[in-house]
């Protein structure tokens, strides 16, 4: 492939029609293509349907006799404690089991800190002049949004190939106390699909915080998505944390909403002592408890990690075929031409494409006039703007693998399409 940044004025037109006349074809064809979120196929959907039926009339008692249909057990069963413990390598009694959703633990345990405030602090984050989380980008857009609708200021720090840039985070969080924690997705990251090394967690773990109620938000929802017969391994923060005397510093968050089904799963979160006293607390006042027996059919029909990691092997067999799809079109097309770089992820669910400065939004309008719907440019950065305007987030996990194939493809002509205008108007 040329490269495009070194072609000559005549050159570059050429292939500027040739281009065209490609668009035009694939805007002939219709295409209804949907690449917006990293949502399960059916396929993968279809592998957790012995959820449906694990449990017979007479299965609904937990491993203490308690009786599931009922209300109570607001912390969980303690079988899907001990589950979610070896999930998220932490003990039992560190680990409170929810209900369907990790992000709405992250919401309401963000949104007690604004009410009540965190252990360690003086006062409710809201009685304070100002509040302010760090957001490692590019990152999930999801997480942003809490912040935006809990009126917290966000502050951008680059994310690069060993997580989040600590030369740029621990000065920051050193000297401004208003800095009360950090979004972080460290395994097969939210888009980038890159996981921590060591050496993050561990200056995580040690960092000097002028707020002493600073708060990780350790979001590892990807920690056994694996796409390789040798998965990255990440170190444990909490174990880190507590080597240093900061055990409250970090929340985690995990769940099986791309593990079971996507919208009936199970989550969990994992704190030390005092913050799982406080989150309890307030959890108590919000439900009589969560839905048990979803989490009894989930102990049931996982019995353990082995259970979950052989059926994750399932779900790598299925998303396998369409990374290496995403991976082949992008080479062929895009490699060698100078306006475009991308992410080779060995779990998780996205791939992590930029563009060159300034183009990632006319890509993206341009794919979406030729019916293919990607990831609205800027998602991947507080308030939605990329400051460079370059990153788009790709997801092929829902599309059939010929649907993913024929969407790349438009994909990579609209951004030569875009890089080559850009390079005329120089």
């Amino acid at each position: 492939m040329v490269d495009l940044t070194k072609m000559d004025r005549g050159d570059l037109q050429a292939r500027a029609q040739r281009l065209d006349e490609r668009y035009l074809r694939f805007k002939a064809l219709g295409l209804v293509l949907d690449m917006t979120r990293g949502k399960p196929c059916a396929e993968q959907l279809d592998l957790s349907l012995g959820l449906l039926d694990c449990l017979g009339q007479n299965d609904y008692r937990a491993a203490d006799g308690s009786d599931c249909r009922n209300y109570g057990g607001l912390e969980g069963l303690p079988e899907a404690r001990k589950l979610f413990a070896e999930f998220l390598e932490v003990d039992p009694s560190e680990v409170i089991v929810g209900g369907n959703s990790s992000l709405a633990m992250m919401h309401d345990t963000l949104t007690q800190a604004v009410l009540r405030g965190m252990p360690g602090g003086t006062a409710a984050w809201r009685t304070q002049p100002a509040v302010k989380f760090l957001c490692p980008s590019p990152g999930y857009d999801r997480h942003f949004a809490i912040c935006q609708h809990l009126g917290i200021d966000m502050l951008t720090v680059g994310m690069n190939a060993n997580g989040p840039d600590m030369d740029e985070v621990e000065p920051l969080v050193a000297a401004d106390a208003s800095i009360k924690g950090i979004w972080c997705v460290p395994k097969y990251s939210n888009p980038t699909g890159i996981t921590f090394s060591d050496d993050v967690v561990e200056r995580l773990a040690r960092m000097r915080t002028a707020a002493p109620d600073f708060r990780i938000f350790w979001d590892n929802a990807y920690t056994v998505h694996h796409l390789t017969e040798t998965p990255d391994r990440l170190a444990n923060l909490f174990a880190a944390c507590k080597a240093v005397g900061h055990a409250d510093r970090v929340l985690i968050f995990g769940s099986t909403s791309k593990v079971s089904f996507a919208g009936a799963g199970v989550a969990a979160m994992a704190a030390s002592a005092a913050n799982v006293r406080h989150l309890k607390s307030g959890m108590a006042i919000q439900t009589i408890g969560p839905d048990k027996l979803n989490q009894l059919r989930h102990v049931r029909f996982f019995r353990d990690m082995a259970g979950i990691a052989a059926h994750m092997q399932k779900h790598a067999g299925i998303l396998r075929p369409k990374f290496s799809a995403v991976e082949e079109v992008l080479t062929r097309e895009l490699g060698g031409t100078g306006v475009a770089g991308w992410s080779r992820p060995r779990g998780g669910y996205f791939v992590s494409l930029d563009t060159p400065d300034g183009c990632a939004k006319a890509v993206v309008a341009m794919a979406a006039d030729a019916g293919v719907q990607l990831t609205q440019a800027g998602a991947t950065f507080p308030h939605g703007r990329d400051p460079r305007d370059r990153n788009i987030r790709l997801a092929p996990s829902l599309p059939p693998l010929d649907e993913i194939k024929q969407a790349l493809e438009l994909v990579a002509v609209c951004v030569q399409r875009v890089s080559i205008a850009q390079l005329l108007n120089r």
